[in-house]
C-alpha cells in the first residue's frame, strides 16, 4: 500500500498555521533573548494510556513527516501574523526562510508503546523544533488513538475483515487520517474515496436504504443493484422484513449471490438466521456483513455467529472512548549556548501535580523473556546496555531536515501485527487492566 497513489509525498498546502499562537511568541522572544538558535531535543510521549488500555498504537508518522516537510511561511502567512501583532519584524524575517533542518527519530509507524515511551524525538535548534510541536501532537494523538481502537477491534474480529466506514461521522480531514490509521491497525478496507484516492487504501460500498426506499419494491431496487454491480454484490436486507429480504435476494441475484447486510436488530440471533436461510436456498458462500454502531465489545460478542465481515464507523473515528492518546510534546534536553557543538544538558519539568518530566535524550528498548515475549519497555539515558543493544525501537526518520524513508502502509500495518504478537497474551485482552509491559527507567533517567 503505497503512501501516495504515486509513490511521492503527499503534497499539501503549508501546515504553518496548524500551530498555537504561543509557539510564535515563544519564538519571538527566543530571538530577541538570542536562546532561539540553542540547539534542543524535545521528545513526544504520554504518561499513560487512556484507561483501560493494555497498549498503545504508533500511528500518524507518515502525515508527521509530510507535514514538517511543509512547514512553510508564505507571504500571505506572515501578512496574517503581522496584522496580528503576533510577530515583529526580526521574527518574520527569520520566519520567511524557515525550513526544518534537524532530525527526528522515534517508534515505527504499527509499533507499539506503553507510558513514558520515547515515541518521538526531534532534534534542531530551539526555534525551528518549538514551532513543530502542535501539528505533530495533533496528528499523532488523532490516528494513534484510531489505530489503538482499531487494533483492539481486529483482535476481537479474529480473522475476519474490517471495513472503515466512519466518514460521515467525524471532520472530512480526519477522516481520510482515520481510514489510514485504521488500516494500519489492522482494518483492510474503507468506504472513504478520499482515502482511498490517497493512500491506496482498497475501497468498498454498495448502497444504503434510501436506494431501496427509492423504488417502488425491495425486488425492484435488488434486481438494479444486481443489474449494475453483478451477482458479486452485497445487498442490504433489512429496510422492511428481513427474512422476505433475503429470500429475494436469492431469487434476483441467483446462487452466487455475493453477500448480505445486516445493519439493525439483534444482530447475533438475526445472524444465524440468516445464514441458515441463505444455506437452506442455495446461496452457501454468500456471506453475512453486518455493521450498527460496533465497537471491540460487539464484535467480541458476535464471534460466534456466523458472521463473516464487519463495518464499524462512529465508535472507531472517535477511538472508541478515547478520541486522544494524552501526548505531549517536551524539552528534554538543550545546549548553553549557541555554538553547534556546545553538548547538550537534561532539562525537565519538576512542578507538582502529576505532571511531572523525565530528562534527557533516550533510548528505548523492549526486554524479553526466557521463552522470547516482551517483558518490559526500557527507556534509558546514556549508552544502551550490550544485551539490548539490537533491541532498540527508535528508527531514523529524517536528517538535516530530509526524509530518510517513506513507507508502504502495508509494512506498518504488518510491523503492528508483528508488534502486538510479541506482547504478553493478557495483551488482547479488552477487560480493563494496566498496561501489558511496565516501564523501567535505567541510566540517569532512573
Amino acid at each position: 500500500m503505497d503512501e501516495a497513489r504515486s509513490g511521492l509525498p503527499v503534497m499539501v498546502p503549508s501546515t504553518a498555521l496548524f500551530t498555537d499562537q504561543y509557539e510564535l511568541t515563544m519564538l519571538r522572544a527566543a530571538l530577541r533573548a538570542g536562546t532561539a538558535h540553542r540547539r534542543s531535543a524535545f521528545e513526544v510521549f504520554t504518561r499513560r494510556l487512556p484507561e483501560g488500555r493494555r497498549y498503545g498504537v504508533v500511528a500518524g508518522t507518515g502525515r508527521v513527516l509530510d507535514a514538517v516537510e511543509n512547514f512553510r511561511f508564505e507571504p500571505e502567512i506572515l501578512d496574517f501574523l503581522d496584522e496580528r501583532g503576533i510577530i515583529d519584524g526580526p521574527t518574520r524575517d527569520w520566519l520567511a526562510d524557515y525550513r526544518f533542518t534537524g532530525d527526528i527519530h522515534g517508534y515505527p509507524e504499527g509499533e507499539v508503546y506503553f507510558p513514558g515511551s520515547p515515541i518521538m524525538t526531534v532534534e534542531g535548534t530551539f526555534g525551528e523544533c518549538v514551532l513543530l510541536e502542535t501539528v505533530i501532537l495533533s496528528i499523532l494523538n488523532h490516528d494513534s488513538a484510531v489505530a489503538a481502537a482499531a487494533s483492539r477491534m481486529a483482535v476481537a474480529a479474529q480473522d475476519r475483515p474490517l471495513i472503515e466506514m466512519g466518514a460521515r461521522r467525524t471532520h472530512e480531514l480526519s477522516a481520510v487520517a482515520a481510514a489510514r490509521a485504521a488500516y494500519i491497525g489492522g482494518f483492510s478496507s474503507t468506504s472513504d474515496l478520499a482515502a482511498g484516492f490517497r493512500y491506496g487504501i482498497p475501497t468498498v460500498g454498495t448502497s444504503a436504504h434510501a436506494f431501496t426506499l427509492l423504488h417502488d419494491s425491495e425486488r425492484k431496487a435488488f434486481t438494479a443493484q444486481v443489474e449494475s454491480l453483478g451477482a458479486g454484490t452485497t445487498l442490504l436486507v433489512d429496510t422492511y422484513d428481513v427474512t422476505e429480504a433475503v429470500r429475494t435476494a436469492v431469487e434476483v441475484a441467483g446462487p452466487d449471490l455475493g453477500a448480505v447486510r445486516i445493519d439493525s436488530g439483534d444482530l447475533l440471533v438475526v445472524a444465524h438466521r440468516v445464514r441458515q436461510q441463505l444455506d437452506e436456498l442455495g446461496a452457501r458462500d454468500a456471506r453475512i456483513v453486518v455493521t450498527s454502531d460496533l465497537d471491540e465489545y460487539a464484535i467480541a460478542s458476535l464471534a460466534a455467529a456466523p458472521v463473516d465481515a464487519y463495518g464499524v464507523g462512529t465508535r472507531l473515528v472517535t477511538g472508541s472512548g478515547h478520541p486522544t492518546c494524552s501526548m505531549v510534546y517536551k524539552l528534554v534536553a538543550r545546549a548553553s549556548d549557541e555554538g553547534p557543538d556546545t553538548p547538550m544538558v537534561p532539562v525537565a519539568k519538576k512542578s507538582l501535580g502529576g505532571k511531572l518530566s523525565v530528562a534527557g535524550v533516550k533510548w528505548a528498548a523492549r526486554r524479553p523473556d526466557r521463552y522470547g515475549v516482551a517483558e518490559a519497555e526500557v527507556v534509558g539515558t546514556g549508552p544502551v546496555p550490550e544485551e539490548l543493544a539490537d533491541r532498540q525501537i527508535a528508527v531514523p526518520l529524517m536528517r538535516g531536515g530530509r526524509t530518510l524513508a517513506r513507507e508502504r502502509l502495508d509494512v506498518a500495518r504488518d510491523r503492528h501485527v508483528r508488534a502486538r504478537a510479541g506482547l504478553p497474551l493478557s495483551a488482547t485482552q479488552l477487560s480493563r487492566g494496566e498496561p501489558v509491559l511496565p516501564t523501567r527507567y535505567t541510566g540517569t533517567a532512573a
